[in-house]
């Protein structure tokens, strides 16, 4: 895979640093059409389930992003049927969506 530009980069960085914050099994971040990031990670609540990039969405669409120019997820899964993936399509049909292992190193899924 290509070597992400750097404001690629830096999503796939926040992913990273959210997941690695909380030990969560999945970290993800978003930057909307102003340039604003969101960063979140998976939510296992009994009573509330997100996937990180479910959440980077939605942290995302309360405040009032106009769209998204691109998300990144950091899993260590290799399969891409992460229902944050039609959150983003949702919002954005368009957007670039990377995926990253834990090393921060981009990957297809």
């Amino acid at each position: 895979m290509p070597e992400l530009d750097p404001e690629d980069a830096k999503i796939v960085t926040l992913a990273r640093s959210a997941r690695a914050r909380t030990g969560a099994a999945e970290g993800a971040a978003v930057r909307d059409t102003d340039g604003r990031t969101y960063a979140a990670c998976t939510v296992d609540l009994p009573s509330l389930k997100l996937t990180a990039l479910q959440a980077a969405v939605a942290a995302a669409v309360a405040s009032g992003a106009p769209g998204l120019e691109a998300a990144a997820i950091v899993t260590d899964s290799t399969e891409s049927d992460d229902p944050g993936v039609a959150a983003v399509r949702d919002l954005a049909p368009n957007a670039s969506i990377f995926f990253a292992d834990p090393t921060g190193a981009p990957y297809l899924p």
